[in-house]
């Protein structure tokens, strides 16, 4: 992965951590800046999807999908972010 690429995916998922939780970024361990962009992205989409309730599961989708929208389907964050809005349309779907 390209450095502009890295940084341009860098500042889409420290922007929607910091609008999504309030918190500081998490920590990451040293390593290979893409496999560290990566493990950040994957905790990103499971904090937005365990925080989601019925009333906000739509704008966690639509969250999640901004972040991976052009990606390819093999791609780690983009799976884990289809297997969030299976749940995600379930938590809607149990609530009714």
């Amino acid at each position: 992965m390209d450095a502009i690429t890295l940084r341009n995916r860098l500042l889409v998922a420290a922007t929607m951590w910091k609008e999504a939780t309030g918190e500081p970024l998490p920590r990451m361990p040293s390593g290979d800046p893409a496999q560290q962009l990566e493990a950040f992205e994957l905790k990103l989409v499971d904090t937005l999807c365990e925080r989601a309730t019925p009333q906000t599961a739509a704008e966690a989708a639509d969250r999640t999908w901004d972040l991976v929208h052009d990606r390819p389907d093999d791609d780690p964050v983009k799976r884990r972010v289809i297997e969030c809005h299976e749940a995600l349309a379930r938590l809607r779907r149990d609530a009714r």
